[in-house]
């Protein structure tokens, strides 16, 4: 499979982190497999309501809010920069990347209608859940997903999402890396720049 469409599916499960594992306090398989087919359902229920791209990519950026972990994945994304950045410019960048993640992974919702991914089970691996699951795409085999959920932020939410070796946000933050060298370390210029990508 393409890489553009690996990472199209990737973004449109709701993207993921590069990031260090985080302590799954009260969290437990069945939690965590839960998170993941409700976040799931979400997904597809806007994906196949024929409603116009726009508001599907709003959707799409809602259901990323509401179950991944965006602290972390906008932190992971930025790299070393976030470090630097003030609290202003993060939750500024924070918020823009977010849209970013709406607008670029819901433009590719039509490849997966009548698609369909199945939670197979869960574990602990280390201090977080690793979640399994296959996604039955049409006319193509099926692939391996696998998703790390944690607790760490005081609420249950995926931090990462892996298919079948490939790190959604790895690619993510090689683009938002570039598109920050290009600016030359502005963060208001990244702002600025991911605001109209996607």
């Amino acid at each position: 499979m393409p890489n553009e469409t690996r990472r199209g599916f990737l973004g449109l499960m709701g993207a993921g982190a590069a990031f260090a594992a985080f302590p799954a306090h009260a969290l437990d398989t069945v939690q965590a497999s839960s998170l993941v087919q409700k976040s799931l359902d979400e997904v597809y229920a806007v994906i196949n309501s024929g409603q116009p791209p726009a508001r599907m990519y709003k959707e799409f950026e809602s259901i990323f809010a509401r179950y991944a972990d965006v602290d972390i994945i906008a932190r992971s994304a930025l790299g070393p920069a976030a470090r630097q950045a003030s609290p202003a410019e993060f939750s500024a960048y924070r918020q823009a990347f977010l849209g970013y993640i709406g607008r670029k992974y819901g433009k590719r919702f039509r490849e997966f209608i009548g698609s369909k991914i199945e939670v197979t089970g869960a574990r602990p691996v280390k201090s977080f859940f690793a979640v399994s699951s296959v996604a039955h795409l049409r006319g193509r085999s099926p692939m391996e997903v696998e998703w790390h959920v944690s607790d760490k932020s005081g609420k249950s939410r995926y931090f990462n999402i892996i298919i079948e070796g490939v790190n959604m946000l790895a690619s993510e933050r090689a683009e938002v890396t570039a598109m920050l060298a290009r600016r030359k370390g502005d963060m208001a210029g990244l702002t600025s720049d991911l605001q109209q990508a996607g």
